[in-house]
């Protein structure tokens, strides 16, 4: 019965047994299946993510399209006003154009009939001259008769000349009207320079407009094609959710098959409690049996022993029994309330899951919609600006049309137009360019200070980063180098025990031949000394107690210290893998710093060329200035040439009216003075010769002029050329730096793809290590400080993103910058090339102008040459009234004293004559010794000539004087004393004008030192210009090196960018790295606590 009754039980905790690991088995499944959920959850989480930051990017993406769209808009209305100011400056050119030309022909038709007038005039004279001719060889005939007919002509002549000054008058004033057409012309060519700079900025404005467009609807396809793959991974996601929500389903379905179990088992449990009481009632049962049992052996009289010891045995199998039972049912109740609680988190955090998924769905949704309507809003808004660009477009051709038109019009008239002034208003506009280009540069020069500044404080963070990377570095080594004393130490001591060990097993091995030594003796002598033998025995058999005892403490010892030993090699093997990955790590980093250091020399020495190509620019500039400054001065030069040429011409002209009026008062030598004039009027058409002569070269010059124009456009379109070949070079350094970034960035995914390689063979790795329930403890306790750390670490994470971003922006605003600065430099050579051929002809043309001067010089002296051969007619003519004036005998001898003083008079007038011409030779002598003092020298000149003709013009009024003196002689012979005063009178106020000329002379030279004076103030103040210059060059030396400093600092702040993005690459992936050890330490954690409680239960 009792064997029976043990069958039943062993049956039931058989089955017990059997239910137990089925149950550890579903939960062991359940617990799988949780997994994969939280998986699938962190997945789902992942791409929630990443679809959040889509999102966020197109939010981004839409924001800077619109702020593009806004600025389109804006330059559109720029352009449309642009537009209609260049209308109305073209209606009003082509207004002021008409009232010009209107203007140019009347004046024209007043030039030509003023010169048909003058033709009649001349003719007017010249027959007037053949009947004075006639006249006169007729009153030779007759005598004195003729006087009054002298006198007629006389009027006739002066009326004549009325006539000649009031043409010369008008001539004047319709010089004066083409003069004022001249400037009005330089002003219409200035508005004509004016509207082409303006034609350029519109058509500049225009391309970038265009390339704005471009980039418009490059972007609108880059959105759609975002737009598509935001759809189809919508779709994805639909689609995984779909899954995700059959799988919930089948979970929910699996829940309620748990349910059922559990439902069984707490059946199970109920029929166990039921055999329970029936174990209880077969345990009353069988002590009332041995309780009847031990009375009948009391009847009896006892029992054996051996039934005895069965009765025992069988009531601790009872008893033993009754205990697993306890347990198991113990065990089984605990196992049953802890399923139950990992069920209702399950599924209360599904529900919390699916809660959010739908959440989620909705708002995707939501932002799908939105998106859509953005996108309809963009295309909406891109088609009405393509209409509008297209409607640009006409409306600039039909300007271009307009302004062509405009332009050939303009470039008739320009052909009148003096080009001097033209190149002077070039050069100013070109040095005000230059000027605005150095603030630019000023400005440029402290945006880089201030950049500088903050990537000075990026870099002392960086620093700081790699100083604390550098110290747990060390922290790492020092612990490493800690672990590999201790495990030297461990091994050390680990041979010391051994050898104690060895030394105890000899001495054990010796003990034990002493033993048989003694045994032998024993059996030999026998049983003589029985008492020593016992006693030695008992000696010996507590020294073997001793050993035993010390031999297990040393084997105890060897065992913990195996334990240890064994502990620490896995430390140092963790610790050897972590550090061999670090060695890793710094190699990888130390290859790519050198590579980034072969790329930074490769950008520094594209620095420096940049920058020699800059000095050369400004080399080039100083050179131009100082070449401006020198054709300004040759201008200026040319100018008070060309005003000493006109004072020259109206000298001539009024040494011209001064003998036509010499030949109307000497009446008796007209024949001979006529001759002088036809002279003169020779002379005069050699000079209109040369005036005709220097026009042809004038116009020489503006054809050369033209060509070096059409030389320069060629110039110009070579350069072009070149900046294009220049960018297509950058262009093609651009894409190949992209495409090492591209091939950079593969070989860091593949990096990554080994490293999520050797993190999974980690985790297995941990997963066996992770058995032992003190490394979990440990696990648990690194995967809370992992979690800080990785907190702490995704915000740095989004700083450095921040920062990366920040540099990014900058870097792009600097090589825009770098662009404009080498555009403006290759501006600033086609300028310089310009100004140079510009010099060139500047240079020509005060060469040309030099040369007009000398033979102006020359024609000068020619006619100071005639002056004196007509000063020699008038003493000849003199000499000639002197023998009249001996052929009248009637006279008397007052009449002789009085021939005397005259001939004393004709002496000292041409005393004064000589003493003019020696002062004329010294002022010529003067201005070929100081060249650059032309200008006041031809002042002198004129002086000198106005008072030569003063003198002439005084002794002809006294010639007329004495000729009037002589016909009163004939009348009246009683005034002959009141005429002798007269004479005394006028000698009188000949010496005064002689000492008058004299004064004259010395304001001359005084004048002339205060020239020189001038002269060395004007050096001096040179001397401080170049002074000036030189300080200047030495300024835009320093903003060289401030620049070249600048430029380091950008190199330095591209550095650091790249070791901002290699730390946040690192940080990324020991993220990824964290993110997931703890995850599997945790789920190894979950998959080992469970067996190893029904383990101790076993």
């Amino acid at each position: 019965m009792q064997q029976y009754f043990v069958a039943d039980l062993t049956h039931e905790k058989d089955q017990l047994f059997a239910n137990l690991e089925k149950e550890k088995s579903h939960s062991a499944e359940a617990e799988g299946r949780i997994q994969k959920l939280n998986e699938i959850k962190a997945d789902m989480e992942r791409q929630l993510e990443e679809l959040n930051d889509r999102v966020a990017e197109m939010e981004d993406r839409n924001e800077t399209l619109n702020r593009a769209k806004k600025k389109s808009e804006q330059e559109v209305s720029d352009l449309k006003r642009k537009n209609q100011e260049l209308e109305m400056a073209l209606r009003k050119a082509e207004s002021e154009k008409q009232s010009r030309e209107q203007n140019i022909r009347l004046l024209q038709g007043e030039m030509a009939s003023q010169d048909e007038a003058v033709a009649r005039v001349n003719k007017e004279k010249k027959q007037q001259e053949e009947v004075t001719i006639n006249i006169f060889i007729f009153e030779l005939e007759k005598g004195f008769q003729t006087a009054k007919m002298n006198r007629k002509l006389m009027e006739d002549l002066q009326v004549e000349e009325d006539k000649v000054n009031h043409m010369e008058r008008l001539k004047t004033k319709i010089e004066q009207q083409l003069d004022d057409m001249e400037e009005k012309l330089e002003r219409e060519k200035r508005m004509r320079l004016d509207l082409e700079k303006a034609k350029r900025k519109v058509e500049g404005e225009l391309k970038v407009t265009q390339e704005n467009m471009d980039e418009i609807t490059k972007q609108k396809h880059d959105i759609e094609q975002i737009l598509k793959r935001k759809d189809a991974d919508l779709i994805a996601t639909v689609g995984k959710l779909d899954g995700e929500q059959s799988a919930v389903n089948k979970l929910q379905k699996q829940i309620k098959d748990l349910e059922g179990r559990i439902a069984e088992l707490e059946e199970d449990l109920e029929q166990e409690r039921q055999s329970r009481g029936k174990l209880d009632r077969a345990k009353g049962d069988l002590q009332r049996e041995l309780d009847e049992i031990t009375q009948r052996l009391d009847e009896q009289g006892g029992a054996t022993a051996a039934q005895i010891e069965l009765n025992k045995k069988r009531e601790a199998e009872m008893a033993k029994l009754k205990r697993d039972l306890e347990e198991n049912n113990m065990n089984h109740e605990l196992q049953i309330s802890a399923l139950r609680k990992k069920h209702s988190d399950a599924v209360a955090e599904l529900s919390d899951q699916l809660e959010q998924l739908q959440k989620l769905k909705a708002k995707l949704d939501k932002d799908k919609a939105q998106m859509l309507r953005d996108l309809e809003e963009a295309n909406a808004n891109a088609d009405a600006e393509s209409r509008q660009k297209q409607e640009f477009e006409k409306h600039s051709k039909l300007l271009e049309m307009q302004y062509s038109e405009l332009q050939t019009k303009a470039d008739e008239q320009t052909r009148l137009i003096n080009d001097f002034t033209a190149l002077k208003n070039r050069l100013s506009n070109e040095n005000n360019d230059l000027s605005r280009q150095l603030e630019d540069l000023e400005n440029q020069i402290n945006g880089l200070h201030r950049l500088k500044a903050q990537l000075l404080s990026q870099l002392e963070e960086a620093k700081r980063v790699v100083e604390e990377e550098s110290r747990e570095r060390q922290n790492l080594t020092a612990q490493v180098k800690n672990l590999e004393h201790q495990n030297d130490n461990l091994r050390i001591h680990a041979d010391e025990e051994s050898e104690g060990k060895a030394e105890c097993l000899r001495q054990m091995s010796k003990l034990n031949a002493e033993i048989q030594q003694w045994k032998a003796r024993f059996e030999g002598e026998g049983l003589a000394k029985m008492e020593e033998i016992e006693e030695t025995k008992r000696k010996l058999m507590e020294k073997v107690q001793d050993l035993t005892d010390v031999n297990e403490a040393a084997n105890a010892k060897i065992m913990s210290l195996e334990k240890t030993r064994h502990k620490l090699m896995g430390d140092l093997d963790d610790a050897q893998v972590d550090v061999e990955r670090a060695a890793a790590y710094v190699g990888a980093l130390e290859k790519k710093q050198r590579a980034f250091d072969r790329i930074i020399e490769e950008w520094k020495k594209k620095c420096d060329d940049l920058t020699a190509e800059l000095e050369g620019a400004q080399r080039d500039n100083r050179n131009l200035s100082t070449e401006l400054f020198r054709a300004k001065s040759a201008q200026d030069e040319l100018l008070e040439q060309i005003e000493s040429l006109r004072r020259e011409n109206k000298s001539l002209s009024l040494e011209i009216k001064d003998l036509t009026d010499q030949l109307t008062e000497g009446g008796r030598s007209v024949h001979e003075l006529q001759k002088m004039v036809r002279r003169l009027e020779v002379e005069k058409d050699e000079l209109q010769k040369a005036l005709d002569d220097a026009e042809s070269a004038l116009e020489a010059e503006e054809a050369k002029v033209l060509r070096a124009q059409v030389e320069v456009s060629q110039v110009r379109a070579e350069i072009e050329k070149r900046i294009q070949e220049k960018e297509e070079e950058f262009e093609n350094t651009r894409k190949n730096h992209q495409r090492a970034l591209e091939s950079m960035q593969a070989t860091l995914e593949a990096e990554m793809k080994a490293k999520q390689e050797a993190l999974r063979i980690k985790k297995k790795l941990e997963q066996d290590i992770n058995e032992l329930e003190v490394a979990l403890d440990h696990a648990n306790k690194a995967n809370a400080d992992a979690q800080k750390t990785i907190k702490r670490y995704q915000e740095q994470i989004r700083e450095l993103q921040m920062q990366v971003e920040d540099e990014q922006r900058q870097k792009d605003d600097l090589a825009e910058q770098l662009s404009n600065i080498q555009k403006r430099a290759a501006i600033l050579q086609a300028e310089k090339d310009e100004l140079a051929n510009q010099a060139e002809m500047a240079e020509r043309a005060r060469r040309a102008a030099e040369q007009d001067a000398i033979e102006l010089r020359e024609t000068v002296n020619d006619l100071t040459n005639q002056v004196n051969a007509i000063n020699n007619t008038r003493r000849k003519l003199e000499s000639e009234l002197q023998t009249v004036h001996v052929e009248l005998d009637d006279v008397t001898s007052q009449l002789k004293n009085t021939d005397e003083m005259l001939k004393q008079a004709s002496a000292d007038a041409a005393r004064l004559a000589e003493e003019l011409r020696q002062e004329q030779e010294h002022s010529v002598h003067v201005e070929r010794m100081r060249r650059a003092l032309e200008v006041q020298i031809k002042e002198m000149q004129v002086r000198l000539d106005e008072a030569e003709q003063a003198a002439l013009r005084s002794g002809q009024k006294i010639i007329a004087k004495l000729e009037m003196r002589i016909r009163e002689l004939e009348q009246e012979l009683d005034g002959e004393q009141r005429r002798s005063s007269d004479y005394e009178k006028e000698l009188k106020k000949g010496d005064r004008r002689i000492k008058e000329l004299q004064f004259q002379c010395e304001e001359d030279r005084k004048n002339n030192d205060r020239l020189t004076e001038l002269v060395d103030k004007l050096q001096i103040k040179i001397k401080i210009y170049k002074r000036q210059v030189e300080e200047a060059e030495e300024v835009a030396a320093v903003n060289l090196g401030k620049y070249r400093q600048l430029q380091t600092q950008l190199d330095d702040a591209n550095e650091r960018a790249d070791i901002a993005e290699n730390s946040l690459a690192k940080l990324r992936s020991k993220n990824r790295a964290s993110t997931i050890a703890p995850l599997a330490l945790s789920a190894s954690a979950s998959f080992i606590r469970v067996p190893s409680q029904s383990d101790l239960a076993q």
